[in-house]
């Protein structure tokens, strides 16, 4: 899929930011992964690695929306500022796109935006779950998938 960018200082606060040394990476990462499975996603071989503020991200997923949101959730996690994608997926699929969330957005002015309907705000909720938990819990700096409405 590729190489994401991030706000770094955006995101949840999975691990302490300090000076990176090898072994915070490795703790960085093991976290990261935890928080990934925690979540309930079915990756096959899945293997983190964080160097600074990249994290690179192998294994094998079912659904191409599975990779979407584990990149997703690994890269809004404050101190991250990308994220290498190196997972495959079975069931190839169009890759979403994604919008990087401003100040005094809401789902239903981002669903405006791109569906030309604020009520399709649900489609962007449902695409970004499990990581939104409200559709009102959305922040600065956040990045959401958008995914191509059916026809």
């Amino acid at each position: 899929m590729g190489i994401f960018s991030f706000i770094k200082d955006a995101g949840a606060k999975v691990f302490g930011i300090g000076k990176s040394t090898a072994e915070e990476n490795v703790e960085r990462a093991a976290s990261l992964k935890k928080v990934v499975t925690d979540l309930g996603f079915d990756v096959k071989n899945f293997a983190i690695e964080v160097d600074d503020e990249t994290a690179k991200l192998s294994g094998e997923v079912a659904a191409q929306a599975t990779r979407e949101k584990i990149v997703l959730v690994v890269g809004n996690t404050a101190g991250i500022s990308s994220v290498e994608d190196n997972m495959t997926v079975e069931e190839k699929a169009p890759m979403a796109q994604f919008h990087t969330v401003e100040r005094g957005d809401t789902l239903g002015k981002i669903a405006k935006t791109y569906y030309g309907n604020a009520m399709k705000y649900p489609v962007i909720f449902e695409a970004n779950k499990p990581m939104l938990k409200h559709p009102d819990k959305i922040y600065p700096g956040q990045v959401l998938r958008i995914p191509a409405l059916d026809s």
